[in-house]
Protein backbone atom coordinates (compact mmCIF):
# COMPACT_ATOMS: atom_id res chain seq x y z
CA UNK A 1 0.00 0.00 0.00
CA UNK A 2 2.81 2.60 1.13
CA UNK A 3 3.77 2.36 -3.12
CA UNK A 4 0.28 3.34 -4.14
CA UNK A 5 1.00 6.30 -2.00
CA UNK A 6 3.86 7.09 -3.31
CA UNK A 7 2.48 7.21 -7.07
CA UNK A 8 -0.47 9.42 -5.47
CA UNK A 9 2.26 11.67 -3.84
CA UNK A 10 4.38 11.94 -7.05
CA UNK A 11 0.82 12.29 -9.45
CA UNK A 12 -0.21 15.01 -7.18
CA UNK A 13 3.37 16.73 -6.91
CA UNK A 14 2.77 17.00 -11.20
CA UNK A 15 -0.39 18.34 -10.87
CA UNK A 16 0.74 21.27 -8.37
CA UNK A 17 3.26 22.23 -9.93
CA UNK A 18 1.63 22.41 -13.01
CA UNK A 19 -0.94 24.68 -11.14
CA UNK A 20 2.08 26.96 -10.12
CA UNK A 21 3.03 27.84 -13.39
CA UNK A 22 -0.55 29.64 -13.94
CA UNK A 23 -0.36 31.72 -10.74
CA UNK A 24 0.13 35.22 -12.03
CA UNK A 25 0.48 37.05 -8.60
CA UNK A 26 -2.59 36.68 -6.61
CA UNK A 27 -4.95 37.81 -9.50
CA UNK A 28 -5.59 33.95 -10.14
CA UNK A 29 -7.50 32.04 -7.55
CA UNK A 30 -7.91 28.63 -8.64
CA UNK A 31 -4.26 27.80 -9.23
CA UNK A 32 -3.17 29.16 -5.91
CA UNK A 33 -6.04 26.40 -4.56
CA UNK A 34 -4.96 23.59 -7.06
CA UNK A 35 -1.65 23.90 -5.58
CA UNK A 36 -1.99 24.21 -1.86
CA UNK A 37 -4.05 21.25 -1.97
CA UNK A 38 -2.11 19.64 -4.18
CA UNK A 39 1.06 20.22 -2.44
CA UNK A 40 -0.87 19.39 1.32
CA UNK A 41 -2.36 15.61 -0.58
CA UNK A 42 1.40 15.27 -2.22
CA UNK A 43 2.87 15.52 1.09
CA UNK A 44 -0.08 13.52 3.57
CA UNK A 45 0.86 10.76 0.80
CA UNK A 46 4.25 10.46 1.26
CA UNK A 47 4.09 10.70 4.55
CA UNK A 48 2.02 7.77 4.81
CA UNK A 49 4.68 5.73 2.50
CA UNK A 50 7.37 6.37 4.36
CA UNK A 51 5.70 4.72 7.07
CA UNK A 52 7.05 1.53 5.41
CA UNK A 53 9.43 2.23 3.12
CA UNK A 54 13.04 4.33 3.90
CA UNK A 55 12.96 8.05 3.72
CA UNK A 56 15.51 8.00 1.27
CA UNK A 57 13.68 5.50 -1.18
CA UNK A 58 10.43 7.23 -0.91
CA UNK A 59 11.92 10.57 -1.67
CA UNK A 60 13.77 9.59 -4.38
CA UNK A 61 11.07 7.90 -6.04
CA UNK A 62 8.06 10.78 -5.01
CA UNK A 63 11.02 13.60 -6.88
CA UNK A 64 11.41 10.99 -9.88
CA UNK A 65 7.88 10.72 -10.36
CA UNK A 66 7.51 14.79 -10.42
CA UNK A 67 10.41 15.16 -12.55
CA UNK A 68 9.28 12.85 -15.37
CA UNK A 69 5.77 13.80 -14.83
CA UNK A 70 6.11 17.12 -15.18
CA UNK A 71 8.86 17.32 -17.87
CA UNK A 72 6.35 15.36 -19.89
CA UNK A 73 3.62 16.97 -19.27
CA UNK A 74 5.31 20.57 -20.53
CA UNK A 75 6.04 18.13 -23.17
CA UNK A 76 2.70 17.27 -24.47
CA UNK A 77 0.67 20.35 -23.24
CA UNK A 78 3.47 23.33 -23.07
CA UNK A 79 5.35 22.08 -26.46
CA UNK A 80 8.45 22.61 -24.97
CA UNK A 81 11.48 20.82 -26.72
CA UNK A 82 13.94 18.48 -25.54
CA UNK A 83 17.18 17.45 -26.89
CA UNK A 84 18.53 13.41 -27.28
CA UNK A 85 21.01 14.18 -24.31
CA UNK A 86 18.06 15.21 -21.84
CA UNK A 87 15.32 12.54 -23.15
CA UNK A 88 18.41 10.06 -22.35
CA UNK A 89 18.80 11.34 -18.98
CA UNK A 90 14.86 11.32 -18.59
CA UNK A 91 15.40 7.52 -19.39
CA UNK A 92 17.82 7.16 -16.66
CA UNK A 93 15.67 8.79 -14.19
CA UNK A 94 13.13 6.20 -14.87
CA UNK A 95 15.23 3.53 -14.88
CA UNK A 96 16.66 4.21 -11.36
CA UNK A 97 13.00 4.71 -10.38
CA UNK A 98 12.57 1.37 -11.39
CA UNK A 99 14.95 0.00 -9.60
CA UNK A 100 14.27 1.45 -6.52
CA UNK A 101 10.87 0.15 -6.68
CA UNK A 102 11.93 -3.77 -7.62
CA UNK A 103 14.86 -3.69 -5.52
CA UNK A 104 12.95 -2.95 -2.27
Amino acid sequence: MSWVFLVLAGFEEVIATIAMKYVNGTKRKWPIAVMVIGFIFSFYCLSRAMTDLSAGIAYAVWTGIGTVGITLVSIIWFKEKLNKFQLLSLLFIMLGVAGLKFTS
